[in-house]
């Protein structure tokens, strides 16, 4: 099993400390240390100020971001949570991944999804209600013009003829994210991963999402990415899934480390390969002392 976790720059009005090259360092730094395999950033580049007031949360670039924890560790995949792929020219965030993978020496992991506020969409000049179409543009172009030249697409407002664009990374991994069964066979016939959305039916219906509160909701989901996955003559071992325990995390005085072991086990049985961490934004020394704290007791006993 592998485990990662979400840059805590999760609240608004957000800690200076996480918006700082020092502590972005820190906390990549202390995650490879305790045995993390990745690190996500989130990804809201033009929220509105009501959404942020109602509890939604600061971000920084992804792509910026990861860059910084790609030079400060040698381990470490780096994987926007969740990169909204409509949000930009598909040209553009193919150049970006590229280039970070590069960097990286092959450690990014491109995760994306549809996203939910109309606000953003607006902000940016995109059509929210074209987003299904435009997210599906994107992943033609991505792995087009990631491994021919002289590539031609036209799509929903632009069109691309004899594109050549270098460099061609080997292969950089898209998950998609979200919770619909339209998530699921997009994965099934396009992805490398899923990266769901835990959400109770309260929260999946402020981000317009399906409810998946737990791993007895994430069951018969997985039995349908799988279904499909068959169908499409993909081997399931090539496909990852990121989910998380949903129990009390490091810096909860409930926190059991037998009992995540023991979910660890059960996530690993339905097909899950990562398993997502939540740690404290209260401050930096918090978070960090979380992450050592779920490094020593329980990434260090799981199964290697």
């Amino acid at each position: 099993m592998n485990h990662w976790t979400t840059y805590p720059l999760l609240v608004h009005p957000f800690n200076p400390e996480f918006v700082s090259r020092a502590g972005i360092t820190r906390f990549a730094e202390a995650a490879e240390a305790a045995g993390f395999d990745g690190i996500g950033f989130t990804d809201h580049p033009a929220p509105s100020q009501k959404w942020l007031s109602a509890g939604g949360h600061d971000a920084l670039d992804p792509f910026v971001a990861l860059t910084l924890v790609a030079a400060v560790t040698e381990r470490l995949r780096l994987i926007p949570n969740i990169l909204v792929l409509p949000y930009r020219n598909p040209f553009l965030v193919a150049k970006a991944a590229a280039t970070l993978d590069a960097l990286s020496e092959g450690r990014f992991v491109l995760s994306v999804a549809t996203g939910y506020l109309r606000g953003e969409y607006r902000a940016l000049g995109v059509d929210f209600e074209q987003r299904n179409v435009l997210f599906d543009e994107a992943l033609s172009v991505l792995r087009g013009v990631w491994s021919e030249d002289e590539y031609a697409f036209e799509g929903t407002g632009f069109v691309a003829s004899a594109v050549s664009a270098n460099p061609k990374p080997v292969h950089v991994p898209i998950w998609i994210g979200g919770n619909s069964a339209l998530t699921r066979r997009r994965v099934a016939a396009h992805g490398d991963g899923w990266n769901p959305f835990p959400a109770t039916a309260t929260l999946a219906q402020t981000s317009r999402t399906v409810p998946l509160d737990g791993l007895d909701d994430l069951a018969p989901m997985l039995q349908h990415l799988w279904r499909h996955v068959d169908e499409a003559g993909r081997d399931r071992a090539t496909i990852d899934v990121a989910f998380t325990t949903g129990l009390p995390g490091p810096a909860d005085d409930d926190f059991e480390p037998t009992a995540h072991l023991e979910s660890l086990d059960r996530m690993a049985a339905m097909g899950v390969t990562w398993n997502s961490v939540s740690v404290p934004g209260d401050s930096l020394a918090h978070a960090i002392e979380a992450l050592d704290r779920y490094g020593s007791e329980v990434i260090a006993h799981g199964s290697p």
